[in-house]
């Protein structure tokens, strides 16, 4: 068996550069043969995944979080043929490490044991639209109030789950709503927004229940709408968010869908798998059990 390993050292608040001689030395007692890729920058990850020879491996890890594997799936995934892409791997050292919850994989320890196992898992695959371009993802896409709350968090980033805690108090002050065009699979929601998560999986940002009832395999993504909301609301509603009993609110609705195209006035940034990337509009599409996962 032999391996690629594309590795984000400055994961989790630089962390990760602590904790790369960690998994070496694990995937070295294996006995595993083994390519090691460190990224420099923003979409390294997406640039050395797409110059790599798939046919020379029989995994493709990321090592970092969300926002890792975001980047090596795009790069696979635009610039190899499906069929050439081996299984992919997750070693957690994010700050979130939100889809690898769905693999059953919560420490770098978990993610060198599916090594051992070398059992997959077929996962479906999201995408959007941005400036008529198409991107991946398999986690989740969101807009409005939780990219607002991203963009605090990134600069707390050494706090962890708790950074997105502060983002939502700090982004609570000056709460504003948006107009949103929804067309899910045909039907048509105009209302004023909060925000909407398209998610393939069920957390985000680390142990936030989004979307309690997504699959990775189902051929759905779970459409998770907040609609206009008082402070008060949105306080005691947000806490409900980590055991995903924040559907209570009336606010608050899950679509299970397989389309969706989304305007909004003004235009929204977008969140793809917690990478702050594209704009509204933006179409929303699945393909089911596109890529496979070590699980």
């Amino acid at each position: 068996m032999k391996i690629a390993v594309i590795a984000n050292p400055h994961s989790g608040g630089k962390k990760g550069k602590k904790l790369i001689p960690h998994i070496e030395q694990s995937i070295q007692k294996l006995e595993i043969e083994y390519d090691f890729f460190l990224t420099e920058g923003y979409q390294h990850g997406t640039e050395i995944a797409g110059k790599l020879n798939c046919k020379d491996y029989d995994g493709i890890y990321s090592a970092g979080g969300d926002g890792t594997n975001y980047e090596v799936l795009n790069g696979l995934l635009k610039s190899h043929a499906d069929e050439d892409i081996p299984p992919l791997g997750i070693l957690p050292i994010g700050s979130g490490n939100s889809f690898a919850r769905d693999l059953n994989i919560f420490s770098i320890d978990d993610g060198i044991s599916t090594l051992k196992r070398n059992s997959v898992k077929e996962v479906d695959v999201c995408s959007f639209t941005s400036s008529d371009k198409e991107y991946f993802f398999v986690n989740l896409t969101g807009l409005g109030f939780v990219t607002d709350v991203a963009k605090t968090a990134a600069s707390f980033k050494i706090l962890r789950d708790f950074s997105y805690v502060i983002g939502v108090f700090h982004r609570l002050a000056g709460l504003k709503f948006h107009d949103m065009e929804l067309v899910i699979d045909g039907k048509r929601y105009n209302e004023k927004n909060c925000f909407v998560e398209f998610c393939n999986s069920r957390y985000t940002g680390g142990e936030m229940l989004m979307a309690p009832d997504a699959e990775i395999d189902d051929g759905f993504f779970d459409v998770i709408i907040l609609s206009k909301i008082s402070r008060i609301g949105l306080i005691k509603t947000f806490p409900k968010i980590f055991k995903g009993t924040h559907f209570e609110h009336p606010s608050v609705q899950s679509i299970k869908a397989k389309s969706a195209v989304i305007k909004t006035s003004p235009p929204k940034n977008l969140l793809p798998d917690g990478e702050l990337f594209g704009v509204t509009p933006t179409e929303i599409k699945i393909y089911p059990k596109r890529v496979k996962y070590f699980i």
